[in-house]
């Protein structure tokens, strides 16, 4: 298993932190291909649980998550439900004062944090990706990824550039995750 796993088995997780019986089918692929060490491209309905594809493989890894999210609500939207059951995540984005960022790139560093939540403009910045850099993510979680598609309604020229920032971070698998996404759209993801 990739990113320096720990002792517990994703249906442990599954049961720990989420109270959930069983996985549904495509998410325990998914998940059983992140663990494998294998890029991933789930397009799931909306409703589906497609963050327990990545967040499953982060409570398994040693090193963190970094999570691409496009809205700074869903961030926090995220980031509030798995504190609430106990998992150690964050959010880096515009709504954080200088101090609270700082602070949070100080826990980052020091290893605080499971999850880590940042919009995919971020990634342009040479002191965030030098942290990221440092931190070696065991697994990057492309969420919303149907904005990476030029045929898609939501698309941010931002997403296009992941990938090669990605590489030169760290050798993580990669999930890309949506609830839309025609062929061109997949094929724009893949």
């Amino acid at each position: 298993m990739e990113g320096g796993a720990i002792s517990i088995t994703p249906q442990e997780a599954l049961n720990k932190y989420f109270a959930l019986p069983s996985y549904k089918k495509e998410q325990l692929i998914l998940i059983q291909e992140i663990l494998s060490g294998k890029d991933v491209l789930g397009v799931l309905p909306t409703g589906y649980g497609k963050s327990l594809c990545y967040q499953i493989p982060a409570l398994l890894f040693k090193r963190p998550t970094v999570v691409i999210s496009p809205l700074i609500s869903l961030m926090k939207d995220q980031v509030d439900a798995l504190e609430d059951r106990g998992i150690a995540a964050t959010y880096i984005n515009s709504s954080l004062s200088l101090e609270e960022s700082n602070e949070r790139k100080r826990n980052i560093r020091k290893g605080k944090y499971k999850l880590i939540y940042v919009s995919p403009e971020s990634l342009k910045l040479k002191r965030f990706t030098d942290l990221l850099r440092d931190i070696q993510p065991a697994q990057v979680a492309v969420d919303e990824a149907h904005c990476i598609s030029v045929w898609g309604h939501d698309f941010r020229p931002e997403y296009r550039r992941i990938r090669p920032i990605i590489d030169t971070i760290s050798r993580a698998p990669i999930i890309a995750l949506t609830a839309t996404a025609t062929p061109k759209v997949q094929h724009d993801i893949l």
